[in-house]
């Protein structure tokens, strides 16, 4: 469908065996992200970087057969993700959101906060984005709710999954823009058409909503705290307000309790965020917090001018650690990118500290930096409520 469309797909393949696999993976180059067939929720699913991760994958992961293939996409790496649910009569589709994700394309869709409306996606891929959801909804013969998942990387779109059924979005995309898309499914699925329910075109919005994954790992002693492609989240709420700042602020007081005012940021960061840490400092620095951060990610602040302390690693050895500092009340917030299995393990107790002491944290520089614009938002005005009805009644 997609060739016969004219539409991207980031590329990919399938295998029956390791040797068949690592051959695709080096076709399409590292990293991709690896799966079996038939899954739901990401399970079994996993970003790989190199042959000794895919061959540990099949391995632990996998058993692979003729019958249970594994398919092997190229991962789109710092690619914006986007979730479409739409409305199909099969004569017409009327986009009911276009949701922004967040975290990067490689996290869950039900584990990533996102944005609706889209906040940095400019209008002429939107447009194309309802284009092409609009040209398979047709091409597939959708009669009822459609998902579709993309990914931008280089301003270009690719197709991630089209799901013609309804999406566990389409709760949060009534409540952001006031239709009730269930119902006028059902009602599309026995016969009457969108113009009959008079729903032919998309809302416009004069305010953003903000859904946040609400995460099970504080109920769970030695579950690792941080975010993938298989799906964790157990429940999710909705920030909504005038701008993004105080729609994400929302959200995350209503997934983990309120946001800190100032104190102690820790940061430690993965390689590849680095170039991008001292930026980040600065935002936070400015709103007045104290920065603490391990051996490599300081240096990196540091490079910019940026005062920091430098933090101790458990596995270095040296108390008081980094894990000590947190238990001791000294840290108020934690932002740890981490990359590979090694670099994981080395931080998990950062992170089940951070969980286990009810310490907000952040696993990746997207969801950092709208932290940052939140507390911001925070500083120049309070939050307000409005009643749903309220905000659909400016539409």
């Amino acid at each position: 469908m997609l060739l016969k469309l004219g539409l991207n797909q980031p590329p990919n393949g399938t295998a029956v065996s390791f040797q068949q696999a690592a051959l695709v993976a080096r076709q399409i180059g590292y990293p991709v992200l690896v799966r079996p067939s038939y899954v739901l929720g990401g399970r079994a699913m996993e970003i790989v970087y190199d042959e000794d991760d895919l061959r540990n994958y099949i391995e632990r992961a996998v058993q692979a057969s003729p019958d249970h293939p594994i398919l092997v996409d190229k991962f789109l790496e710092d690619a914006i993700e986007m979730d479409v649910d739409a409305v199909s009569d099969g004569r017409m589709v009327v986009i009911g959101g276009i949701m922004e994700h967040i975290e990067e394309a490689g996290i869950h869709s039900g584990d990533s906060a996102c944005s609706l409306p889209p906040r940095s996606v400019p209008e002429v891929l939107l447009d194309d984005i309802r284009r092409q959801t609009t040209a398979m909804a047709l091409e597939l013969g959708v009669v009822g709710l459609i998902n579709v998942q993309f990914a931008i990387k280089d301003r270009q779109i690719y197709v991630l999954e089209v799901n013609p059924r309804a999406s566990r979005t389409v709760p949060f995309v009534s409540k952001a823009v006031g239709v009730p898309l269930a119902q006028l499914a059902a009602k599309v699925m026995v016969g009457t058409s969108l113009e009959a329910l008079h729903f032919t075109a998309e809302r416009r919005l004069s305010h953003v909503a903000v859904k946040e994954a609400v995460l099970p790992f504080a109920k769970f002693p030695n579950v690792d705290a941080v975010l993938g492609p298989e799906m964790k989240s157990t429940g999710e709420v909705m920030g909504i307000d005038a701008d993004f700042g105080r729609a994400f602020a929302k959200s995350q007081v209503a997934a983990s309790g309120p946001l800190p005012a100032g104190g102690t940021l820790f940061l430690s960061v993965r390689d590849k965020d680095k170039a991008a840490v001292a930026g980040l400092a600065m935002e936070f620095a400015a709103l007045g917090f104290r920065l603490l951060a391990t051996e490599g990610t300081a240096a990196a602040i540091q490079g910019a001018g940026i005062p920091v302390e430098r933090a101790y690693k458990v596995t270095e050895g040296v108390r008081p650690h980094i894990v000590d500092r947190m238990k001791n009340g000294e840290v108020a917030m934690v932002i740890n990118t981490p990359e590979g299995r090694s670099a994981r393990k080395d931080s998990y107790s950062i992170r089940r500290a951070a969980v286990t002491m009810g310490i907000p944290y952040f696993t990746t520089m997207a969801a950092a930096l709208a932290l940052a614009e939140a507390i911001r938002s925070l500083r120049q005005r309070e939050m307000g409520i409005r009643s749903l009805q309220e905000y659909h009644a400016a539409v």
